[in-house]
């Protein structure tokens, strides 16, 4: 009888074990299953930061175009003026420039 109760623990052990090693491959699927859903997420989320991160810069960069731009634009307008200036100032010299020129050119 004291071995049918040993006999019955060492099967009882021996089961245990077994459920052990089941829950101990369980686990490490499970384990397995975290990380691929993880590795998912993290690319999910890889993908996400890299739009927004394209958006900010594609709107930093329109925002720095459309600065650019304003300033050629002053710039032109700055450069026009002054060649305005140039011509009206070359315009008001040239008649006083022919004056001298023929009165150098007449002169005895």
């Amino acid at each position: 009888m004291a071995d049918s109760k040993v006999a019955g623990m060492i099967k009882a052990l021996g089961g245990l074990e077994d459920d052990l090693d089941d829950l101990d491959t369980k686990v490490a699927d499970m384990k397995r299953q975290l990380l691929v859903k993880t590795q998912k997420e993290i690319d999910i989320l890889y993908g996400k930061v890299r739009e927004a991160a394209n958006a900010e810069a594609e709107a930093t960069m329109a925002k720095a175009r459309e600065e650019a731009d304003a300033e050629a634009a002053r710039i032109a307008k700055e450069a026009d003026s002054r060649l305005e200036e140039v011509r009206a100032g070359i315009d008001a010299g040239h008649d006083d420039a022919v004056g001298m020129v023929v009165d150098t050119v007449t002169k005895p």
